[in-house]
Formats: structure tokens, sequence, C-alpha cells
């Protein structure tokens, strides 16, 4: 009898190996920062077969940290690896959003702007992304300069933004055309002596 207990312990060993299960290690905040900007925080969450569930919550709830909210946040949202909760996901993202996380702020930003999972608030989304756009998230300025563009927001706010857009940098030719194109746009809404002096400002 302790003889096929044992070849039956060797034989669920070799199935583990030859599967190559292993413990996936939970990530750094850099490495999570980095999957976020990416927008590969939940598929790399999948790949890794939802070993990091309880780990990320704790880091979430319990530690805080804001690329842990987020990615709590939207795991819930989504119903990623947990079950769907629209309502706690938003609550972790706004959690991330307070302590300042620029991915955070833009997405609440983009969510008020196109009314996914609330309704549209235009004057909110120009709040979550005026923060954002003052981190130099550039999916913030560029949604915010298309805000603007619709005649929303306070024409004092133009010459800020105009100056951010200028001076950022990117390397996909797309999004270089687009840059352009908004930031013709935005001095179209400006005196040309403002527009100057948003060129050499760095806010």
């Amino acid at each position: 009898m302790r003889y096929l207990i044992v070849l039956m312990m060797f034989s669920l060993a070799g199935v583990a190996q030859g599967q190559n299960l292993q413990a996936v290690q939970v990530y750094t905040d850099d490495q999570l920062l980095d999957l976020i900007k990416e927008n590969k925080h939940l598929g790399q969450v999948v790949l890794d077969e939802c070993q990091l569930v309880q780990d990320i919550e704790a880091r979430a709830i319990k530690a805080e940290m804001p690329s842990y909210q987020f990615l709590w946040g939207d795991m819930l949202a989504y119903g990623v690896c947990v079950d769907k909760n629209i309502e706690l996901g938003l609550h972790y993202m706004q959690e991330a959003a307070d302590q300042g996380l620029a991915e955070a702020l833009e997405q609440l930003g983009r969510y008020y702007h196109i009314g996914k999972f609330m309704q549209v608030d235009i004057e909110k989304a120009i709040v979550f992304l005026r923060v954002a756009a003052s981190q130099n998230n550039l999916k913030a300025q560029m949604r915010l300069a298309d805000i603007y563009h619709q005649g929303f927001g306070s024409p004092l706010d133009y010459p800020m933004l105009y100056s951010q857009l200028h001076h950022s940098v990117t390397d996909d030719k797309k999004q270089h055309k687009k840059i352009s194109k908004l930031l013709a746009q935005l001095a179209e809404k400006m005196p040309e002596h403002v527009v100057r002096a948003a060129k050499k400002s760095v806010y």
C-alpha cells in the first residue's frame, strides 16, 4: 500500500514538472507601472494564470499602493480573475487617483468623457485630465486638447496645455501627427503672442 502511495506521489511530481508549474513572483512597483503605462497589466495577470490575486488584493487594500489599487480596480471592473464588481473597481481606481497616480487620473477622466461605467460628465473629465496632463501623461493631454477644441473648458487653461503638448516627446509618427493637429487647433483659440509665450514656457 505504501509503495502505491509513493508511486502516486512520484507520478504527480512528474506531471507537475512536465507542465513546468512555477510560482509567479509578485511584480515590483516599477514593473507594474510599466505594464500599466503600456496597458498590459490585465493581460499579464491572465498570463500568470491568476496566481497573484491574493497578493494584488493585499497590496491594494492593506498596503494601499496606488499602482496595485489601480490594478485591483481594473480587475474588479472588468472581472479579470475575480468576480466582476464595477462599483468597487471604480472605488479603487479613485483611491489610486487620490494618491496622484497619473494613469488612474487619465482613466477616470476618459471614463467621464466617454461615459464608460458612468454618465458623461465633461466637467469632471476635465478635472481628472488636467491633473494627469500636469504629470506629463500624454494621453490625458491629447484628450484634453480634443475637449477644449469642442468648446469646453476655460480659455485660461489653453496656454498651459499648449505648452505641455509642445514640449511632449513621442516616437510614434501617428501620435506626433495628431499632436501637431491638436496644437494647431489650440493655437487658433489664442492670440499669437500667447502662443509664442506658451512655446517658451514649461509648466
